[in-house]
């Protein structure tokens, strides 16, 4: 397809129906000559599919349908003023955004767009399925995000109790060993003649010797 140019005065109108009915989508035609006129489909802001084509007014030529869209379901018609998509049987496969494109000077330019709902139901299944997933995506990194900060608060507890026990220790031992006084009685002999005779109880003389143990 060639390039698509949106025009400012594009109409935007929401059609609901009921499932199982039938419906008919219009669009207003802006081409004053025959040419090659469009329709397409955005389903959960996907890029647009073709649904359907054609050139000129019904009476000219036959309508051609795109992959997906050729089950009979859907009917492409058109007059000087108006061009039609008509969908039998519709169901929540074919709720979506259709738009209608003409081609005037190389580009492909949107009449209007007509949003598909069906009455009482959710837009599509693709839609909901993705809020489901969104929401318990959501709730798995909350989880995750909450138990993350019970560790964190956890192990700063543990190191800060493990400094509070460690401190007290330090002091208790410095505060013991400054305070503990050895001392030690030693005997020191004279000096003995040659001869070696047996030194006597009183001439040895006690002398008492005290340490600082730290």
């Amino acid at each position: 397809f060639n390039s698509i140019c949106w025009i400012s005065a594009s109409e935007f109108q929401t059609v609901e129906v009921q499932h199982g009915d039938e419906v008919k989508l219009q669009c207003s035609n802006i081409s004053a000559y025959p040419t090659q006129t469009d329709w397409f489909r955005v389903v959960n802001k996907t890029k647009p599919s073709c649904v359907s084509s054609m050139y000129g007014s019904d009476s000219e030529g036959k309508a051609s349908f795109c992959d997906g869209f050729r089950n009979g379901k859907f009917n492409m018609s058109s007059n000087n003023t108006s061009v039609f998509l008509k969908i039998t049987q519709v169901d929540l496969s074919d709720v979506g955004l259709y738009f209608c494109g003409f081609y005037v000077n190389k580009h492909t330019v949107i009449s209007n767009a007509v949003e598909l709902r069906i009455q009482g139901g959710e837009t599509n299944e693709g839609e909901e399925e993705s809020d489901r997933m969104t929401h318990l995506l959501s709730t798995i990194l909350g989880s995750l995000a909450g138990l993350l900060t019970i560790v964190v608060i956890i192990l700063v507890f543990k190191i800060w109790k493990l400094q509070k026990e460690q401190e007290p220790k330090s002091n208790k031992v410095n505060v013991y060993f400054s305070d503990d006084l050895n001392y030690a009685a030693l005997n020191f002999q004279k000096n003995v003649q040659r001869n070696r005779r047996p030194v006597t109880q009183r001439e040895l003389e006690p002398h008492v010797v005290y340490a600082a143990t730290r």
